[in-house]
């Protein structure tokens, strides 16, 4: 079935979820805000009117059990549902104030990176060309560019002094770890403004996790990252703010420690305490 993509109409819900569901054109300080987002996969609703804001520079991360919507939320924000069968996206996302809309896809996935669960750099391609692909991508012919680019980047992630001998080696040749850290800088080469995380150290060893972590952390001063997660207590290190979802909807969302240490909502409580997963 051919995909049906609306980002203009909502689903009605009285349900008020911690938001007016107003956007500020004059807010500043916002990186991402959904309004009334749900997702449909043929008849069958993933996410239902989640309004969240996530503010520059800051770590968000999104929790929940299995199934309850977090990876559906995350790929909608680039548009990666434009290609799945039966898809729906309804309600608004904006980028920076501006309607992921009034963006060609391209553009939009320049500005929105991602990295996902399983590290996937472009198996026929060397160390050095994953890094240069995007500037390729966009017509860039500069040699001495794509050395700056490289090198910057890599060295950014942690690789360069680990890979800088062997540049034009496979990047499959490279450990879980080092292919996750290779796609990390992939995504920051065009240089986005939010970088989407889903599950990024679920498949690493924890030698390999910690330094993700560590680059999370950093990253953000640089830019906005939102991260799907499973582990509670990585959501608990890294994160600004945190998200719970739940069947599809968001129950809460605050401050990471507040969220942690204090919810409002009785289900947050049970499930950050481990009563159900």
């Amino acid at each position: 079935m051919e995909n049906d993509t609306i980002i203009t109409d909502t689903i009605d819900d009285s349900e008020d979820i911690h938001d007016s569901g107003k956007h500020d054109t004059a807010d500043t300080k916002t990186a991402l805000r959904t309004i009334n987002l749900s997702v449909k996969f043929f008849d069958k609703l993933a996410i239902k009117n989640i309004n969240i804001r996530v503010k520059k520079n800051n770590v968000a991360a999104i929790i929940g059990p299995s199934g309850c919507g977090k990876s559906t939320f995350l790929r909608s924000i680039n548009l990666m549902h434009d290609l799945t069968p039966g898809a729906k996206v309804y309600g608004d996302i904006y980028v920076h104030n501006e309607h992921i809309t009034d963006n060609n896809v391209v553009d939009l996935r320049k500005k929105v990176g991602m990295v996902f669960q399983k590290p996937n750099p472009f198996p026929t391609m060397s160390i050095y060309d994953n890094v240069a692909a995007g500037l390729k991508l966009n017509g860039i012919r500069n040699k001495s560019l794509f050395d700056e680019t490289v090198e910057k980047n890599l060295t950014y992630t942690g690789l360069w002094d680990e890979v800088k001998d062997r540049l034009k080696s496979p990047a499959i040749s490279l450990s879980g770890g080092q292919q996750q850290r290779l796609c990390i800088a992939r995504t920051i080469a065009v240089k986005p403004e939010i970088i989407l995380m889903d599950e990024p150290t679920s498949a690493l060893d924890p030698v390999s996790t910690s330094k993700i972590e560590e680059l999370i952390i950093n990253f953000k001063k640089h830019y906005t990252i939102i991260i799907v997660t499973h582990n509670m207590q990585q959501a608990g290190r890294i994160s600004d703010y945190t998200a719970f979802f739940y069947l599809g909807k968001l129950v809460e969302y605050s401050r990471t420690r507040r969220l942690f240490t204090n919810p409002r909502e009785k289900l947050t409580e049970e499930y950050v305490t481990g009563k159900f997963g």
